[in-house]
């Protein structure tokens, strides 16, 4: 009877034991350990590139269409983001496979950005009434995980006037970094947001580089004075000069002041419930003013600019060069007098 009792309990005790082996190798192969099941990134796992375009304001009248980026990148598989070295929760293998191609991905990621800045993208059958066209090609985007979690992007974009055919600015984004592997933890989720958080940069700087030559070239779509400025991480390949005043249109006559000609009015900066004016005047005057290390002109000027504190320079031939911080508040004007001494 004890030998019996002895044998049941043994039956069981291998019984628990292989019913526990059982659940553990269930729960691992659902969380991507063993094999089996999709080992492909989802981006739609990860945290938005750069945010949503629903609800967006217009503020420009600039309309643009984006054309798909070509991936010329070494990889022969469209979806392949990198390699790993190390065990990723969810991943089979060493390669690093996106659920789509890379290529839609910095697409998605540059429209959706421009969108939000606030540019009227067009799609469909109203792209061909865009004022301008951006295209562009994928040089690298590649993410490896091994000790360290590494990215690398260059995206070239180039943004062309569709009326004339000319290239208003054309250039290459850069971004390089790299982080402790698995700083969220190492699964499919958080690679997909870190490559999200990096392509944010890279789209972030690639509007704002061709928002500031959009602005140089025709300031009139953004009702601001003209001015661009560098950004890290961006080389510029072409970008406009200053646009050229319009062409004055022929004189009004006056009949009660002896038909004398009435000019135009001029566009005069002022300050805005968004933006500040800047007055800036030296001694002697015709210096050449740099706002941020942009040339903006000649002293006596008017400037409408963001709100912040900005760097001031003025230089002119023969005299030492000034430089200052001026802090612009919108809404306000502020003014500044500089003596250029020998």
């Amino acid at each position: 009877m004890n030998s019996l009792l002895r044998r049941v309990a043994l039956v069981m005790l291998l019984s628990a034991v292989a019913g526990c082996s059982s659940v553990k190798n269930a729960k691992d192969s659902v969380n991507g350990w063993f094999n089996g099941g999709d080992s492909a990134l989802s981006t739609a796992t990860g945290k938005k590139t750069t945010g949503s375009s629903t609800g967006t304001t217009l503020k420009y009248a600039a309309t643009l269409r984006v054309n798909k980026y070509v991936d010329q990148r070494k990889h022969s598989n469209p979806r392949l983001l990198g390699i790993t070295t190390q065990r990723v929760r969810g991943v089979d293998g060493k390669e690093l496979l996106l659920d789509q191609e890379i290529a839609n991905i910095v697409t998605t990621a540059i429209k959706t950005r421009f969108d939000t800045e606030g540019y009227q993208v067009l799609e469909g059958s109203s792209a061909s009434n865009a004022l301008f066209e951006v295209f562009g090609a994928i040089k690298d985007l590649t993410l490896n995980v091994r000790e360290r979690d590494e990215i690398n992007i260059a995206i070239e974009t180039t943004l062309k006037d569709l009326a004339t055919g000319k290239v208003v600015w054309s250039g290459l984004v850069t971004e390089k970094h790299d982080r402790f592997a698995g700083v969220s933890g190492n699964n499919k989720e958080d690679i997909v947001d870190y490559l999200n958080k990096e392509l944010r940069v890279a789209s972030n700087k690639t509007v704002e580089a061709v928002s500031a030559s959009l602005m140089v070239s025709q300031p009139e779509l953004f009702n601001l004075t003209a001015g661009t400025k560098p950004i890290p991480g961006v080389t510029v390949y072409v970008a406009p000069t200053a646009a050229k005043p319009a062409p004055a249109t022929p004189a009004t006559m006056m009949p009660s002041h002896g038909m004398q000609p009435v000019p135009p009015p001029a566009y005069m900066p002022r300050a805005s419930d968004t933006t500040g004016l800047l007055l800036v005047n030296t001694s002697p005057s015709r210096a050449k003013v740099y706002l941020d290390g942009v040339y903006y002109g000649l002293s006596p000027l008017r400037l409408e600019m963001e709100p912040g504190v900005h760097a001031i320079s003025v230089k002119l031939e023969g005299y030492r060069m000034v430089t200052e911080k001026v802090s612009v508040r919108k809404g306000d004007n502020t003014e500044m007098e500089l003596n250029l001494e020998r």
